[in-house]
Parts: structure tokens; sequence; C-alpha cells
């Protein structure tokens, strides 16, 4: 499904990361993994650092620190954005949304469209779209998008296919009316292979109790239990090379754009070897997809595009503009893309909590 925005654009960008840093190596050593496979799965899978929140913190937590930072730099105003959107699959509650809590505890006003969307690894391109929507309305003139995840909380520590690169992270994105600027975007699902990332239990269809929170050996010596994620590495891997290559040929053809004229490919970031067998499939240059998120700070979902860029594109994209295709994919199954010109940007921030 092809869509089409105008006169819309991304104004800044803050990303908020967990100050609490693991190191993948020393990780591996809890399940009886040889050092020397470690090494090379570091050096293949792009996997090293990772952070992680501590306790009890929450989406909401990262998010209301990240915008209080805003407020007190003058980046953003209050009062100044009349839709809030939260974009999540870690939410603080069932009841009420998360998108309420962080209203409530920031004390914005009333007149304030909150609203929690649940996705994934596309949650990003999900939630500019609905950004974008929004921002068709005349009463709408300004959009905060909050996306972000703290499923280290839901992972096994004793599961090493989880883990270790595992990563937790929020985005604040500020979009706002702006002529002259326009927007080519694509999605697709597939409910039939929802199953390949998942978290069996904690829901109506099955609530958590002491049977779905017992610990059980999946093979290879990984446990988990049914309240944790669990990846179908294999088939996620074909899924993301059979699907997203195509979806970004769409794109392009959608909005008349040949490959050569895009600057940068900014996609999500399972491994550094999935993007690296995109870019090969695509005939990408390796320094257009940047793949070196996962590397640094984990996998944390849909929240691995916006670091993307502002980790490696600060520079152009607040000294100018670039041409840019960002991509999500993974969980339910969904894939979605977005072609669009990033820049001038007010703000273009990482920060830590």
């Amino acid at each position: 499904m092809n869509f089409f925005y105008k006169d819309i654009a991304i104004t800044g960008l803050l990303v908020v990361l967990p100050e609490n840093e693991r190191d993948f190596v020393d990780d591996m050593k809890m399940f009886n993994f040889p050092e020397s496979r470690s090494l090379k799965l570091k050096k293949v899978m792009g996997y090293d650092k990772h952070r992680i929140v501590q306790d009890n913190v929450c989406v909401s937590d990262l998010a209301v620190f990240g915008l209080k930072h805003l407020f007190n730099t003058g980046s953003l105003i209050k009062d100044d954005f009349d839709s809030l959107l939260v974009v999540t699959q870690s939410p603080d509650h069932f009841i009420p949304g998360t998108s309420s809590v962080i209203q409530g505890e920031l004390d914005l006003k009333t007149d304030l469209l909150c609203m929690d969307i649940t996705q994934g690894c596309a949650g990003y391109i999900v939630g500019l779209m609905q950004a974008f929507m929004l921002l068709q309305q005349p009463s709408i003139n300004k959009v905060v998008l909050i996306n972000g995840d703290v499923l280290s909380r839901k992972v096994s520590r004793h599961d090493r296919n989880s883990f270790p690169l595992i990563g937790d992270g929020l985005s604040i994105t500020v979009i706002e009316n702006k002529l002259d600027e326009k927007v080519y975007a694509n999605i697709k699902m597939d409910g039939k292979g929802r199953e390949a990332l998942a978290i069996p239990a904690g829901g109506f269809r099955m609530p958590s109790d002491h049977q779905t929170a017992e610990l059980k050996d999946v093979g290879d010596g990984n446990k988990r239990s049914k309240n944790h994620l669990k990846m179908d590495g294999a088939a996620v891997f074909n899924f993301v090379q059979s699907k997203v290559p195509d979806m970004i040929s769409e794109l392009l053809e959608f909005s008349n754009t040949p490959y050569r004229e895009v600057d940068y490919f900014v996609f999500h970031q399972p491994n550094k070897f999935m993007l690296q067998k995109l870019a090969d499939k695509m005939g990408v240059p390796y320094e257009k997809m940047p793949n070196n998120i996962v590397e640094k700070f984990g996998n944390s979902s849909g929240v691995t595009i916006p670091i993307a860029l502002a980790y490696n594109l600060k520079e152009e994209l607040t000294n100018g503009k670039i041409k840019v295709c960002l991509a999500g994919f993974g969980v339910g199954l969904t894939w979605g893309s977005m072609y669009l010109n990033l820049g001038d940007f007010e703000f273009c921030e990482l920060i830590e909590y």
C-alpha cells in the first residue's frame, strides 16, 4: 500500500539512551559459550555493546526525561504541539495508555490528542505515517512522536540468542507543517508470520502466572519462559531478505527516484550481517547504509532508525538537507519504508538517561 504526503517535515530529533552499558563478549561468558565463537559473532554480526535500562525504568520515564530536556533547553515549547503519539510494544500498563501517563506527568495541556500505537521494528515508520496524517487536520500544526522500547525487561537473561544483543532506547521526533516538502511511503503486513517474533504470555489470550514464568530449556542450553521474547532468527532473516528489497524498489519507483539519487538508506538494524546482505542484494554501497547501531547500542527495535540518524548523520541533518530512504521490518510481520528529504533540523541530539 502506497502513501503520499506533502507540506510536512521533521524539524527535530532527540534520542534518549540508558547509560547502563553491557559488553557482548562478557555477556556470552554466562552461557558456557566458547569465547572464540563469541569473537567471531562479534565480527560478523556486529555485536559489541548494548544499552539496557536498570531496575523498573519504563518507556514513560525515558520520555519524560527527554521532553523535560527539550523544554529546559528551549528546543520545544511545552504547549506548542497538538498531538502526542507513542509507539511502543513495551507499554507502562495495559490501561491507561503510555501517552496519557506522559501527558499527566508533564502536566501538558488538555487540548492535546494523545495516542498509543503498538508496533515494533517498523514502529518508527508507522508513527511517522500517523503523524503525517494528523497534520492534514487544520487544528494540528505540530506533532511529537515518541518511539521507545525497554524490551530487555521481557528477554530471558538465560537466552543467549536474545539477551546479549537486545537494546533499550527512545526517540522524540518533532513533525510539523512545512510548505513544499513531499514524502512517499509504503507498508505491508502479514499476520500469518506473527509467531516469528512474539511474547507468548502476558495478554488476555495467555495471562501470566506461575506456569508461564517457568524457565524451560529451548535448545542449545538456552532457557526462557512464555513471558519472554522468542525469536525465530532464520525465519526473520529469510523474511527480510525476500521482502525488503522489493519493497524499496516499489517505493523508489513510486517516487520516481533512482537508487543513485538516495544519499542514505537508514534501515532498522537487527545486526550488521543482515544489513550488509540487504545492501548487496539491492546494489547499495555499504557507506550509504549505516550498520553500526547494534554494535554500539544493541537492537532497540524500531528505535534503531532514529538512533542511526542522530548518531551517524547529525551534521548533515542540522546543516543542510539529504535524501533519505527509511525502512523498518519485523514484528507483525510488518515491513514499511519511506523516502523523504531530511534536514535543517532545529535540534538533533543523543543524550543519556
